[in-house]
């Protein structure tokens, strides 16, 4: 049921599904339209003088803000430069933008900015402009922090979610729903057992490998609220076409199917922090999937599907035994605050 004629915004809004690709299409993007906004893309694609630049920002509200893999601040480094590089861009830059509520802890703080730091090196950016703002106590949760970026495209890489094409083979670098089920977790306490860990990463290193050797990646997405679920829909509606993946295709972490299986939730719809989709040409597939086998961050990449046509914008999975069923975009988030 969609929540856009309330008169009031609910969690579902910022969840991904939607209620948040509602809010958008009918609200934000009919006040501000222009051309750079109508292509939805996880960063807008500018040209200045003779440079392409990718340009993103993106804000973080996670609970809890420290989980086994990482911490707010990493998040937010490796959740804008991803942004960046699914343009195909090269991240350069980033602000960063603090809102902090008053008694935080000096401590905590201080291994976020530390985190932060190690991120950016990592991912081989600087964080060059920032911005403090102090809350009254109760007034926030924490803390709530904004990172803006921008990098360069190289000018014979066209990658946009509008660009899937029929015959495109679908590659999911890595496994779904690690850093989801994680804070799920991590926040109601629950005792799984196995190694249950966010997948917060940098995927710019990933990236331009991948485009060293295939110019002609048509899609590259990073399914982060929503999941798979989510970012395939919007693909298969920006590009108007049919999508079918191979259900027993998608990797998944036995302890993590288990958990989802456990608390009756989809693995598809779950967020994923350190994982991409890309959607090629067939004949690029063994190359793509040759790279990402051999970096650290896609070892587990495989193919989970393929665009069928033209005629239908729609999103189903195939399941093992032959059967088919939709895979529509939920309303909200199945657990609100996960980025």
């Amino acid at each position: 049921m969609s929540t856009f004629n309330s008169q009031k915004i609910h969690l579902d809004h910022g969840g991904g599904g939607s209620a948040s690709h509602q809010l958008i299409t009918k609200l934000f993007l009919p006040t501000f339209d222009n051309s750079y906004l109508r292509q939805m893309d996880d960063s807008a694609q500018l040209t200045i003088g003779n440079k392409r630049i990718a340009f993103s920002t993106d804000t973080f509200v996670v609970s809890p803000i420290f989980f086994p893999g990482g911490n707010i601040g990493d998040l937010a480094i490796n959740g804008t430069v991803n942004d960046i590089a699914m343009s195909g861009a090269r991240p350069l830059y980033l602000s960063l933008g603090m809102i902090i509520e008053e008694g935080f802890s000096m401590d905590a703080l201080n291994i976020i900015l530390q985190s932060m730091k190690k991120a950016a090196q990592k991912a081989e950016i600087q964080i060059v402009t920032g911005d403090t703002k102090v809350m009254p106590s109760k007034s926030l949760d924490g803390i709530a922090i904004n990172t803006s970026g921008i990098g360069v495209i190289e000018s014979d890489i066209h990658i946009s979610a509008n660009r899937a094409q029929i015959g495109d083979k679908i590659i999911l670098s890595g496994t779904i729903a690690d850093h989801g089920m994680t804070i799920l977790t991590h926040r109601d306490k629950l005792m799984i057992e196995g190694d249950i860990q966010s997948d917060t990463a940098p995927l710019n290193g990933l990236v331009l490998n991948l485009i060293e050797v295939c110019k002609d990646i048509h899609v590259l997405r990073d399914p982060t609220r929503g999941g798979i679920t989510s970012v395939l829909n919007e693909i298969a509606y920006q590009s108007g076409v049919e999508i079918e993946i191979q259900e027993d295709a998608v990797p998944i972490k036995p302890q993590i199917s288990a958990c989802c299986e456990l608390l009756g939730l989809d693995p598809f719809s779950i967020a994923n922090e350190g994982k991409l989709i890309a959607i090629v040409p067939e004949s690029s597939v063994d190359e793509i999937l040759s790279i990402m086998h051999r970096h650290p961050v896609a070892k587990d990449a495989s193919v989970i599907g393929t665009v069928m046509s033209d005629t239908n914008p729609v999103v189903y999975v195939k399941t093992p035994i032959g059967g088919k069923r939709l895979l529509h975009m939920s309303v909200g988030d199945q657990m609100p605050r996960i980025c």
